[in-house]
């Protein structure tokens, strides 16, 4: 079909030729957005559709030859404030821009000289791709400003910092406030020691009732606690153990780290900092406190996990708390936020190294279900539950690289070091020189050399 004639010129008084001009007049409006305008109606505005749609068509060639060539590159731009608000700017504007050349195509088509029978099809096919692509340009404007919203939340921002000897030491807690507590006490404490260069992750697993709880030296907590904190049953609450640092300090001793409010932390976070990396002798960059009151929430807003139960969990209290209890029975199980959640949380009939072991199960079940299938289709979901979850200070600059790092994460096994019985005989009586030289035989396995005099 001639563009010169039947497109711009057509015969308004053959049915049959109008049906064909609208139907190719609605291809190339799906093909090449500004098109119809270009051969049929206002040159000008189909100028402006096809220099938006080609922009488009390159921004998104040069999004694959980052993903292929340099990923990172890739998720640092994707993770940006000032990125996010671009794209997020830009796909409102093509939205808006796909409806009016989409309406113009209509008005262009002059439906009521095609066939009475295609007239219907036509307007039909047209608003169906309208809201399809209009629609997802929209969507996808919308998740940018949710995550733009979300990631300046979350996340710091801050300098980066270099690993250290090769590795970044990430503290992990879970924190759990309660109704029946003063304050809140970190339940699970953890550090995930991740290779700066290959990805490859060991988690490091700490009793709570460890004690008693060095110090480094530069620490203001080892002036208070020379021996160790809790050592002869010394500290200001009322148990001694690694977990009561965070509200020992929170509560009655934030002054130790003044600090602390702007590098986006908490004095007892920055005391749980000191308190892990004494204990492992590791250099701890940065930490993620998990709120497990909003935990169900991020479970839920996944779609729940997959877990494999050895034993059954008790909800919500005693199993012989008159005589009635709901359980979670072995074996595979799809938990949704609420029954994770107890499964993290149950203490009846259980122990603590118990509960430990079922919060790492839980902490690698949800990598698994975070993809980017998930993540795209339950972005808004994600976001706002992360939002009242996930505490950290890790800069929002080095995002991009630590989503690089985690996929390579993610290809490998993780290795776990749980400093439990029975690697560990007694939590309350640990042997310093023993843990530190577990935990270098654990991050470098093929150059473990004996360690030195411990604390």
């Amino acid at each position: 079909m001639s563009s010169a004639t039947p497109l711009r010129h057509p015969d308004v008084s053959s049915p049959g030729e109008m049906t064909a001009r609208g139907w190719w007049l609605v291809g190339l409006n799906i093909l090449l957005p500004g098109t119809p305008q270009l051969v049929a109606g206002n040159r000008v505005l189909g100028r402006v559709g096809i220099l938006a749609t080609l922009l488009l068509w390159l921004l998104g060639i040069v999004a694959l030859i980052l993903a292929l060539a340099s990923p990172s590159s890739l998720y640092t731009f994707a993770t940006q404030a000032g990125s996010l608000t671009a794209v997020q700017l830009l796909l409102s504007a093509y939205a808006i821009l796909w409806v009016v050349l989409t309406l113009d195509t209509l008005r262009l088509v002059r439906l009521v000289k095609a066939r009475a029978n295609a007239r219907g099809w036509i307007a039909a096919f047209s608003v169906v791709v309208l809201v399809g692509l209009a629609g997802t340009a929209a969507y996808g404007s919308a998740v940018a400003g949710s995550a733009r919203g979300a990631l300046g939340d979350i996340f710091a921002d801050a300098a980066p910092v270099a690993p250290v000897n090769g590795r970044y030491n990430i503290m992990l807690l879970g924190g759990d406030a309660g109704p029946d507590r003063q304050g809140l006490r970190p339940d699970s404490m953890s550090i995930v020691s991740i290779d700066a260069s290959t990805g490859k992750a060991v988690t490091i697993g700490l009793p709570r009732d460890l004690n008693p709880v060095p110090f480094p030296a530069g620490s203001p907590l080892h002036a208070l606690y020379p021996d160790g904190y809790g050592y002869h049953d010394k500290c200001d609450v009322d148990v001694c153990q690694l977990n009561s640092i965070y509200t020992e300090v929170e509560l009655y001793k934030p002054d130790l780290y003044p600090g602390a409010k702007k590098q986006q932390s908490e004095p007892g976070i920055e005391a749980m900092r000191d308190a892990l990396a004494g204990a492992t002798g590791l250099t701890i960059q940065y930490y993620v406190l998990i709120d497990m009151q909003g935990f169900a929430d991020l479970i839920d807003a996944l779609g729940g996990v997959d877990v494999t139960v050895s034993e059954k969990v008790p909800i919500g209290g005693d199993e012989n708390l008159n005589g009635v209890v709901e359980w979670i029975q072995p074996g595979q199980r799809h938990l949704d936020g609420y029954h994770a959640q107890w499964y993290a949380r149950a203490r009846h009939g259980t122990s603590d190294y118990d509960r430990m072991a079922r919060q790492r199960q839980l902490q690698d079940a949800i990598l698994k279900q975070v993809n980017p299938l998930n993540v795209v289709t339950k972005f808004q979901d994600i976001a706002k539950a992360g939002t009242q979850v996930m505490k950290t200070d890790i800069p929002q600059s080095m995002l991009g690289y630590f989503v690089d790092l985690g996929m390579k994460t993610r290809a490998q096994p993780v290795d776990k070091l749980e400093l439990v019985p029975p690697t560990i005989p007694d939590p309350t009586d640990p042997d310093y020189t023993q843990i530190h030289r577990l935990v270098r035989q654990a991050l470098t396995p093929s150059t473990a050399t004996p360690a030195p005099a411990g604390h």
